[in-house]
């Protein structure tokens, strides 16, 4: 599929899937006439490359998270440097801070809905 039809299928501007694929995170073979071509797999592996970014990882992190996780589905025994350990174990600090900031405001809305009454629901124009 041409990266329109990306686009569309994954709500994805063809701009950020270009991004995305000059920082390495998914990638296209060419056509004979110069058009990136991708396969039906690339609609999931976007679709998750834009969940990482958007839940506040970045694109260099990204690609380090789809390392890992490619290499764990292989059965690739996990080892890494000490410096990139460490950086991990900051980004997962950072993560669950971003998680319970996240389920605090999912309660709170979520307490919210449960006291309005359909009734005190109206439509806002």
């Amino acid at each position: 599929m041409k990266i329109g039809e990306l686009s569309e299928r994954t709500g994805i501007p063809t701009r950020m899937l270009r991004y995305y694929e000059q920082q390495g995170l998914i990638s296209s073979r060419r056509t004979s006439n110069g058009y990136r071509a991708y396969d039906a797999s690339d609609v999931e592996l976007a679709s998750r490359v834009r969940a990482l970014v958007q839940s506040g990882l970045s694109t260099r992190m990204a690609r380090i998270v789809l390392d890992i996780e490619r290499q764990s589905e292989q059965g690739v025994p996990a080892s890494c440097s000490i410096a990139l350990a460490e950086e991990l174990a900051e980004e997962l600090t950072a993560i669950e801070e971003r998680l319970s900031c996240l389920k605090r405001s999912r309660d709170s809305v979520a307490r919210y809905l449960d006291q309005v009454r359909p009734a005190q629901v109206r439509e806002v124009s």
